[in-house]
């Protein structure tokens, strides 16, 4: 599996899974984004989402999927989904082509990147 863009921090127990399940499913990655070095704020975050045709945001156990082609959301929904309470990108984001995916959720990134 290839990941073109990993964004992450270090130490965060979430993107310690989250690098589980890449190392698991013997991922390449393309780029690494430190999230303490480099953060993306909602204007940021809202533009990433929009160049992706499909993005998956977790939330707890929660998953919400976006089409962004057959039917997007409002920015304000993409920033509810995709804000972490630090008011930036949450961490841990990856995109493989054309779809994004935050926060962790292994069983249903499983089945979308199989």
């Amino acid at each position: 599996m290839k990941i073109d863009w990993y964004y992450h921090r270090k130490n965060c127990q979430t993107c310690a899974r989250a690098d589980a399940f890449l190392e698991e499913a013997e991922a390449t990655i393309t780029e690494q984004v430190d999230a303490r070095k480099t953060r993306l704020g909602p204007e940021e975050a809202v533009a990433l989402a929009r160049e992706a045709s499909h993005v998956w945001a977790t939330k707890g156990k929660k998953v919400i999927h976006f089409d962004m082609k057959k039917s997007p959301p409002t920015d304000a929904e993409l920033t509810a989904a995709l804000i972490g309470p630090s008011g930036n990108l949450r961490a841990p984001t990856f995109r493989r082509g054309k779809q994004l995916f935050v926060g962790m959720n292994e069983e249903e990134f499983a089945k979308v990147l199989a």
